[in-house]
C-alpha cells in the first residue's frame, strides 16, 4: 500500500490542532438543539493515503520540498474517522488513483461502519470544491474543510467559493516560507510561470506591490535604469495572506499556527477562517486558542 513519509513534532502540532478542533466542533453540534438539525460534513481536500510513516530523507526537490516537508501531507483522514462523535458525511479528495485506493482500504478495513458515510473522490480538489460549494444545500448543512495542499496548489477561487457558502469552517495549510517566499527572488520579479501561480493563490496581483518596490538609478553614463527589490520576507507574505482571508471571511484567526522544520525554520502556517457570520464567533475563539497553545 502506498504511503506518505512524515512525522515529527511539526506534523503532530498540525494534527493535534485539527483533531482538537473537530472534537469541539462536534460537541457544539451535538449539544445545541438547533444545531443538531443540521448535517455536518468533513472534507479533506488533499487526503493522501490515510497512512503514516516516519522515515526521513535528505533528498531535495523544487523549492526545497524535501521528504521532511512532504511529511505535512497526510494523516488527517484517519483522525477525522476516529472521532467518538461522527460527521454525517466524510469526503476525501485526492488526484492520485493510488491514494484513493489506499484510502478505500483504510476505510473498509478500519472503519467499516462509516463506509456508507464516506465519499472518495479522485479529482482536482479545486474543481471539486468550487462545484460542491455552489451546489450543496447550505440551509441544512455545515462543514469543516481541511486544505493540506501539495505546494502552492490551492486557488483563491476555491477559498472564495468556500467563503461564499457562509457555512464552512476552513483550515488551510499555507506554505508561506517554504513555498511563496522561495518563489519570490530578491532583485527581480518572479518568472512568468511563478507569477501566475502566486496570483492564482492570492487572487490578486497586489502581491507585487506589497512584496516589491520599484527603484530607478542613474548609472555612470547618465542613463536611467529601472529595477525592483524585494522589501518583504516570509512574515509579511503570511500577513498578506491573512489580510486576503479577511476580505472574504467574517472571522479569521489573526495569528495562525506557524509550523517549523527540525532546523527551527518556518515552513507553513495553519490558518483558520469561519464563514458563518453568527456561528463563526465561537469557532474563531476555539481556533485562536488552539493556534496559541499547540
Amino acid at each position: 500500500m502506498p504511503s506518505h513519509r512524515f512525522g515529527g513534532s511539526w506534523t503532530e502540532r498540525k494534527l493535534a490542532a485539527l483533531r482538537a478542533y473537530l472534537v469541539q466542533y462536534q460537541v457544539i453540534f451535538h449539544a445545541n438543539e438547533s444545531a443538531r438539525k443540521l448535517r455536518t460534513i468533513y472534507v479533506d481536500a488533499f487526503a493522501g493515503t490515510g497512512e503514516r510513516s516516519n522515515r526521513n530523507s535528505d533528498a531535495e526537490h523544487l523549492f526545497g520540498y524535501s521528504d521532511e516537508t512532504k511529511q505535512f501531507q497526510s494523516g488527517s483522514a484517519r483522525i477525522a474517522l476516529s472521532l467518538d462523535q461522527q460527521f454525517h458525511r466524510y469526503v476525501f479528495i485526492d488526484s492520485k488513483a493510488s491514494h484513493i485506493g489506499a484510502l478505500r482500504t483504510v476505510v473498509e478495513r478500519d472503519f467499516p461502519s462509516l463506509k456508507e458515510h464516506c465519499e472518495l473522490v479522485q479529482e482536482d480538489a479545486n474543481v471539486w470544491l468550487q462545484k460542491w460549494c455552489a451546489t450543496e444545500d447550505w440551509r441544512s448543512s455545515r462543514a469543516v474543510v481541511f486544505l493540506d495542499p501539495y505546494g502552492m496548489s490551492v486557488e483563491w477561487k476555491t477559498i472564495q467559493a468556500i467563503a461564499n457558502t457562509k457555512a464552512i469552517d476552513l483550515w488551510v495549510l499555507f506554505p508561506f516560507a517554504i513555498g511563496a517566499n522561495r518563489m519570490m527572488p530578491n532583485d527581480v520579479l518572479p518568472e512568468k510561470g511563478w507569477g501566475l501561480v502566486l496570483t492564482r493563490v492570492f487572487g490578486t496581483t497586489d502581491w507585487v506591490k506589497r512584496i516589491y518596490s520599484k527603484r530607478s538609478e542613474v548609472d555612470l553614463f547618465g542613463e536611467r535604469r529601472d529595477s525592483v527589490i524585494k522589501i518583504a520576507g516570509a512574515d509579511e507574505i503570511l500577513e498578506f495572506f491573512i489580510e486576503r482571508l479577511r476580505t472574504v471571511f467574517p472571522h479569521v484567526v489573526e495569528k495562525p499556527l506557524v509550523l517549523y522544520n527540525s532546523n527551527k525554520s518556518p515552513m507553513y502556517a495553519l490558518c483558520f477562517a469561519a464563514g458563518n457570520p453568527k456561528g463563526g464567533t465561537t469557532a474563531l475563539k476555539i481556533a485562536a486558542h488552539l493556534a496559541r497553545t499547540r
